[in-house]
């Protein structure tokens, strides 16, 4: 059994879902207890080092999982780049989502444009 951690701040997709149970094994899916991803998606910008910020998430991921799961990382570049080293170290595997962007534009009759971007996802990728 495989479980996907996801330590990000959105839901995850049906194509997400689907894509994780058909190509990585997925059995489960395990989201942050709401504490956690409060703390995860509030980073605080004034902070000069994220170490002590990351703690607890290290602390939830040494103790719900197991070598050989994975960890959907997407958020602050600098609590994800150490979050990704931590599970590389303890044996997890750390990935995130690709996507396909379209954008289309509206001409609206005053002239304005609006510009609708739709983000559709092609795959989880291997953090190198």
């Amino acid at each position: 059994m495989k479980t996907l951690h996801l330590l990000f701040s959105h839901s995850l997709t049906p194509d997400q879902i689907s894509d994780a149970k058909d190509k990585l094994q997925i059995t489960d899916f395990q989201a942050l207890p709401p504490d956690l991803q409060k703390h995860f998606s509030n980073v605080p910008s004034d902070l000069e080092s994220l170490e002590v910020h990351a703690q607890p998430l290290k602390d939830w991921l040494k103790k719900n999982t197991q070598v050989g799961d994975f960890a959907l990382l997407q958020g602050d570049f600098g609590l994800a780049f150490i979050l990704v080293n931590y599970c590389r170290a303890v044996g997890v595997i750390p990935v995130y989502s690709t996507t396909e962007r379209q954008s289309v534009e509206v001409v609206q009759e005053d002239g304005s444009v609006i510009t609708q971007r739709v983000f559709k996802h092609r795959l989880f990728r291997k953090y190198e």
